[in-house]
């Protein structure tokens, strides 16, 4: 979706829809992350040796653990209107039903003008969250 790619001996054009590039590091960025994402914090898992740099666009949300974009400044992903972009994985949807929940509200608002979900019983997903935080570092386990 960015501008460009360029690696080590090759660079590829991007779609150029949204105004960042990557560019490839030395090393790979593996590990488990947390991110805080305005009132709440995703987890998930990256492997990536690109660095990502967002010019004047506004990352999805700020690296508490982990790389992110590009291990330098804290980023993490990108966020554009209702474009959410981002390194994490592992699974990312499922890890994080709050995230899920705000995409399915976007979706819901934009499409039906339905602008509140139903509660559902997340505590499956909590306990998978604490599990993973706990993983991580149990200082996180407040996040779940």
């Amino acid at each position: 979706m960015g501008k460009y790619y360029r690696g080590k001996r090759d660079a590829a054009c991007g779609l150029g829809l949204l105004d960042f590039y990557t560019e490839a590091g030395d090393k790979y960025f593996v590990g488990n992350v947390v991110v805080k994402v305005g009132d709440y914090h995703l987890i998930g898992f990256e492997n990536h040796s690109g660095r990502t740099y967002l010019n004047e666009l506004n990352p999805l949300g700020q690296v508490i653990s982990g790389f992110g974009n590009n291990g330098k400044d804290k980023t993490e992903g990108v966020r554009y209107k209702n474009v959410f972009g981002t390194y994490l994985h592992g699974p990312l949807l499922p890890k994080n039903p709050k995230l899920c929940d705000d995409i399915i509200s976007i979706a819901l608002k934009n499409k039906y003008g339905i602008e509140e979900l139903q509660e559902l019983d997340d505590s499956l997903e909590i306990k998978a969250r604490q599990h993973t935080l706990k993983f991580i570092n149990s200082k996180f386990i407040s996040f779940a």
